[in-house]
């Protein structure tokens, strides 16, 4: 069978890198039309990973500001960690927040998953909203303590003007957020 959005053929596949977080994998593909070609994609470790926007009321956010080895930054944007291999995705979302921002919550709204570059990256990220808030902590992984930032709902465009909130896994799910909380208005 030929046609439009048929997935090409994998003729083979081999490690050509290894790190702790990441393998890369090189595919020798046939497509439909008989076009032969060479791609390399990185494979993540691991369960997947969660992103969570808590809500600490009906009108503010929590974030966090933290380092970024990638851009070697401090940036702006919400929790997130990887899921453990014995917890699931609500589990996991749970947990970051207490390591994260001394939080967890009762109450969890799965918003959307999402993909991080997929023409190269098999990863995956769950973003849920977080409410009915109450205090809590877990040690986590961080290197040194994150810093918490509240903010206000109906300021989000402002939000997206920070210089250091960029990250475009933060902003697809405060657009997220948005969408969800003002269905109404967008229409």
């Amino acid at each position: 069978m030929t046609g439009k959005n048929q997935l090409p053929k994998i003729n083979g596949q081999k490690q050509v890198a290894k790190s702790r977080l990441f393998t890369i994998e090189q595919l020798e593909l046939t497509f439909s039309n008989g076009e032969e070609r060479q791609y390399e994609r990185m494979l993540g470790s691991g369960n997947g990973a969660v992103m969570i926007v808590p809500m600490l009321d009906d009108d503010t956010i929590l974030l966090v500001r933290e380092y970024c080895a990638g851009t070697h930054s401090y940036e702006l944007g919400f929790p997130k960690g990887l899921i453990d291999a014995d917890e699931m995705s609500e589990q996991a979302a749970n947990r970051e927040l207490q390591e994260e921002i001394f939080y967890g919550a009762k109450q969890f709204y799965h918003l959307s998953q999402v993909m991080m570059a997929p023409a190269f990256f098999n990863a995956k990220m769950d973003i849920f909203i977080a409410s009915d808030l109450y205090p809590a902590q877990l040690e986590g992984d961080e290197p040194e303590p994150l810093e918490v930032v509240s903010w206000p709902i109906k300021e989000y465009k402002t939000l997206l003007q920070q210089p250091d909130f960029k990250e475009a896994r933060s902003i697809a799910a405060l657009m997220l957020l948005v969408d969800h909380l003002s269905p109404n208005k967008l229409g």
